[in-house]
């Protein structure tokens, strides 16, 4: 594994061309090699996150929905409901439901331009027995309407993906939607292009290529910088890259531009490391689990399981008087507990959604059943201090059992490096053991923000983590000199057993200038890392309204920032969500200890474009 550690020397970072050259990078040094404090800390008085152990989907939805200038979140708790805290300048509100049931990516932006927010969710399907149309919110202020049907009708699908982007830079917002393959589709797609005509009518524009399984999982960029947004589609087989061509059709460049056939993405993420103004990219990779994989931990005894679509058996447990199974999950209809020989019924109390904690003496769970013929989970106490586990599901199920003496865990294969690909021109080639970045840990999604303020743009990577520990998470921090060291006191550590890392997102919750952090663990909770950085580098936040004539969206628009001698460039609201798409109009740019901006200009989709001289530092900027 070829990470440095975090401690830098003042010559590494003046050939890393900081924004001030040498100068500054002495500077810099000093503010980052005090590296025993703490860059994160886990906010629990900013936001009170539900205390329940759930299946997620996608990462938070992160959108000024009321426009009062901060950003609001929707978090998805999957089969559940999806949940709205409003952001009262820093503070959020207890969060209400503002959908229950099966719910998937969420599509935001003012697309008929009313000056309201919209969103578009993706229903699920029910597994395919419910195949449903995406269904339409309206937010005037903090009023929420609930939208009816496009006209005509959106398909009904297993939906999955929802984004608006501006496919034929034509200033209005176009619709991707994409659904998870209906039972005997053959090879007709689920996977279409909705073109807007300005007054916010919706029609089928083109068709996107079929995708298996989870392969609705897509990234907009730009790769050859040709002002046209481009489609990076992954989550099953090979990654694939469509070049758009700014009418409605794209041409599958994936052979030309990547340096190898790419399996097993998780997540995806557009990245400017080296500051040259063009998108390379970052790739999280993982072995997804499979059914029958057990991990153990001898520290703390600690044994957990995933399994899934059928019938499973473990060894026996060696235990003890007391079986404790922790955050146990399995999805309706086969949640059931069957105790003992005599399969009665565990006793649940409460909603059965959350992850359940299961306590039995031996003397409750005596015997074993002759045969387990119903779905859910048998356990039972066989003699000896050891209890038998065994029985059928059809979604995923997971839980751990704590006080297990030992046990062999399954043996899984080597886990895929994640990628850093550098844009040569359009083309893309593989940096990651130059960048220090290349590991074969299994990981689930990446964010990319200047979590320094250095001027350089760092990565936020979550792994998969193994159910029966807790898991600190991946803090690369950008050296400038086109490699990252991970931070050693990031303090993003997720405590909870039973859990699958999800996803995460990065945005300024409180416009303090420090990029915090929004994640997720599937079987597990929300966690909010507010930034405690406060370092002596400086910072630009632009909020950027839509275009002065044509009244063109920001979403797509790209922000380059000049100042002492170096060009930053972003996309407004780059996100890396899988199916769902946010629009956070407020752009952070660390600015290293440059302290005087020259010049700001956003380009929209359309091509118009705004500029502003001589904006000031460490503040939020109207644009």
């Amino acid at each position: 594994m070829k990470v440095k550690a975090v401690t830098w020397h003042v010559f590494l970072l003046c050939i890393g061309a900081s924004l001030l050259g040498c100068q500054q990078a002495s500077a810099l040094a000093s503010a980052q090699l005090t590296t025993s404090s703490t860059l994160f800390t886990e906010q629990h008085q900013a936001i009170k996150l539900e205390n329940k152990n759930r299946r997620k989907w996608d990462n938070a939805l992160i959108s000024d929905l009321d426009q009062d200038g901060y950003p609001d979140l929707l978090l998805t708790d999957h089969g559940y409901t999806i949940r709205l805290y409003w952001n009262n300048k820093g503070v959020y509100d207890k969060g209400r439901d503002l959908i229950v049931g099966d719910m998937h990516g969420i599509g935001v932006g003012d697309y008929d331009k009313d000056g309201k927010m919209d969103i578009l969710l993706s229903r699920g399907g029910g597994s395919g027995d419910n195949a449903r149309n995406a269904k339409l919110f309206h937010f005037n202020k903090r009023e929420i309407i609930e939208g009816g049907d496009f006209s005509p009708k959106l398909p009904t699908l297993r939906g999955r993906t929802s984004k608006f982007f501006d496919a034929n830079n034509n200033g209005h917002l176009d619709l991707l939607l994409m659904g998870f393959p209906q039972a005997n589709s053959g090879k007709q797609t689920s996977n279409f292009i909705y073109k807007n005509d300005g007054s916010g009518n919706i029609t089928h524009a083109t068709d996107l290529p079929k995708t298996n399984r989870d392969g609705q999982k897509v990234l907009i960029t730009d790769f050859n910088n040709d002002k046209v947004d481009d489609l990076v589609i992954y989550g099953d087989g090979a990654l694939r890259i469509l070049k758009g061509n700014g009418d409605f059709t794209f041409s599958d460049v994936t052979g030309n531009i990547l340096p190898n056939k790419i399996m097993d993405a998780t997540g995806v993420s557009e990245i400017d490391f080296d500051n040259d103004g063009d998108f390379d990219l970052y790739i999280s990779r993982a072995n997804p689990l499979q059914a029958g994989d057990t991990f153990f931990d001898a520290k703390s005894k600690t044994f957990g399981f995933y399994t899934k679509r059928g019938s499973f058996k473990f060894n026996d447990l060696l235990i003890g008087d007391t079986l404790n199974i922790v955050n146990y999950q399995s999805p309706y209809p086969n949640q059931d507990v069957f105790v003992g020989e005599g399969a009665y019924k565990y006793k649940f109390e409460g909603e059965r959604h959350s992850g359940q904690n299961v306590n039995i003496v031996s003397s409750n769970g005596l015997g074993w059943p002759d045969t387990q013929p119903n779905k859910g989970l048998y356990v039972g106490y066989i003699g000896n201090n050891k209890w038998r586990m065994a029985g059928n599901t059809f979604s995923p199920t997971t839980g751990v059992v704590t006080g297990v003496k030992h046990y062999a865990e399954n043996k899984k294969p080597v886990a895929p490096s994640d990628l850093l690909l550098k844009n040569e021109s359009g083309k893309f080639v593989d940096v990651s053991d130059k960048a220090g970045v290349k590991t074969n840990l299994n990981t689930t999604g990446v964010s990319v923000g200047d979590f320094n303020n250095s001027g350089y743009q760092d990565l936020f990577v979550v792994k998969q983590g193994n159910l029966v520990t807790s898991t600190s998470q991946i803090l690369y921090l950008n050296n400038g000199d086109n490699t990252f060291s991970q931070a050693t006191h990031s303090g993003l550590i997720t405590n909870t057993l039973g859990t699958i890392g999800s996803g995460a997102n990065v945005f300024d919750y409180n416009l303090d200038g420090q990029i915090d952090i929004i994640m997720n663990n599937d079987r597990g909770q929300w966690h909010l890392f507010s930034n405690q950085a406060n370092n002596s580098n400086h910072y630009a936040l632009l909020r950027i309204s839509n275009s002065l004539k044509h009244n063109t969206s920001p979403i797509g628009a790209i922000a380059t920032l000049k100042g002492c001698g170096k060009t930053l460039t972003k996309r407004v609201s780059p996100d890396a969500a899988p199916y769902t798409q946010s629009f956070d109009n407020v752009i952070h740019f660390g600015l290293g200890q440059c302290n005087e901006i020259d010049n700001v200009s956003v380009r929209y989709s359309n091509g118009e474009v705004i500029s502003k001289s001589k904006i000031g530092i460490d503040k939020v900027t109207n644009l």
